[in-house]
């Protein structure tokens, strides 16, 4: 038999030393060690979000007349984001608790629509690129809907080869702003010419970008049209929890209207509890992660949000420029917080295993073999320290230390 509960309770100070001992084995994302899972924009934002987040840490999301501050909050940040992704007039949303989430929902959006608009029946289809979040694909198992991912072309989406592969029971076609993998902007442009010929649903996983993006261009960056200023965007899914800076978790499904996103209400009264609508999936919902999310975006503004998004693209310029002398190469051209880069004379996996020695916990990508940084504006204060990290660790590899500890470990 596994932990069963204690028959008599422990104080906090035990609980909490004991806490504090098995959190002393998890990676050091405090030092700026790990460029995954975490983004941490400072000490300024992290107490904000602490603070707003126990505020409100008991109150539910579910219940909008018992908790109109939530609601109130969410409301506002909906509009934030839609202000900041070019939402045209009647646009709307939600917060969910995470990408995976908004995806989700939008997916589950889509498929009503297609049903009860278009008269789409049997087996539905999601055309996606290769890159895209695997997100798509669990929604698609959920639902039952086909999932037809589509090779890219020089690591994008190709447009050509998802109108091919699209047909009258294509429920949704997808672009990524940017995708995961690469860090890189799909030609959203031409999916959304593409969405209106065909008269397709675009959805743009904006989950990593949505809260970067437009910061950057406003900082001077090149970013092409990718949210709901082209015609064709239907949908979109943005996370508060990355660049956001906001509370785990904490993301927002986006729609062009409030007609579409009425397809993803949940309204049940056939049972004796009384009627009960839900914007999303979740029943309850942490009113903390709304208020914390309301909290940041209102504590950052514009101008810190830029600020903040400066020092991400200082760090992967600076990145890119060290690694660039070292004879690895940048997959792509990134343009915001991620960057992926291989090395045409060793084994990425094997300088990776070198870094995670020195306390490093990134990503990587498969196809083709290379590291994946997600950085944070932290970052920018130890990129020299991740440039003698890596040109060190890449020196073992091509000396052929990188097994040596191991083989060294079972002997």
């Amino acid at each position: 038999m596994g932990t069963t509960l204690p028959k008599q309770g422990t104080s906090w100070d035990k609980l909490k030393t004991e806490m504090e001992t098995r959190g002393a084995h998890d990676v050091k994302w405090r030092d700026g060690k790990t460029a995954v899972y975490v983004f941490n924009a400072g000490p300024d934002v992290a107490e904000v979000q602490k603070q707003a987040y126990t505020m409100f840490m008991s109150e539910n999301g579910l219940g909008p007349m018992a908790f109109p501050s939530l609601k109130q909050m969410e409301d506002e940040v909906v509009s934030m984001g839609l202000g900041l992704l070019h939402g045209p007039e009647g646009s709307a949303g939600n917060i969910t608790s995470g990408g995976t989430d908004s995806i989700t929902m939008a997916v589950k959006t889509a498929r009503d629509y297609a049903r009860k608009e278009k008269g789409v029946a049997g087996q539905c289809n999601i055309v996606a690129p290769w890159s895209a979040h695997p997100a798509f694909d669990k929604a698609a198992k959920m639902m039952e809907i086909e999932m037809r991912r589509i090779p890219c072309a020089d690591l994008l989406a190709d447009p050509k080869a998802m109108e091919e592969a699209a047909d009258g029971n294509t429920i949704m076609m997808v672009g990524s702003a940017p995708c995961f993998p690469y860090g890189l902007i799909d030609p959203i442009e031409k999916l959304g010419a593409l969405a209106e010929k065909r008269k397709l649903w675009l959805h743009v996983d904006a989950c990593v970008g949505g809260y970067i993006a437009p910061f950057v261009r406003m900082n001077g960056g090149d970013v092409p049209p990718f949210d709901f200023e082209v015609p064709g965007v239907m949908s979109m899914s943005a996370d508060l929890h990355k660049y956001g800076y906001c509370a785990k978790g904490a993301s927002t499904v986006l729609f062009r209207s409030e007609e579409l996103r009425a397809h993803m209400i949940f309204d049940c009264a056939d049972w004796p509890g009384g009627r009960m609508v839900t914007p999303t999936l979740a029943g309850t919902r942490p009113g903390g992660a709304i208020a914390a999310a309301w909290a940041v975006m209102n504590f950052l503004g514009e101008e810190g949000y830029r600020a903040k998004h400066k020092q991400v693209t200082n760090a992967r310029e600076a990145i890119e420029a060290g690694i660039a002398k070292l004879g690895f190469r940048v997959l792509g051209r990134p343009q915001l917080g991620l960057v992926a880069f291989t090395h045409d004379e060793v084994d990425p996996f094997a300088v990776w295993g070198k870094l995670f020695e020195r306390g490093w916990f990134t990503s990587l990508t498969t196809e083709p073999k290379g590291l994946h940084l997600m950085l944070s504006p932290f970052h920018e204060s130890v990129t020299d320290t991740y440039l003698a990290d890596i040109e060190w660790a890449l020196g073992e590899v091509k000396a052929g230390n990188e097994g040596k500890k191991r083989e060294a470990r079972y002997s």
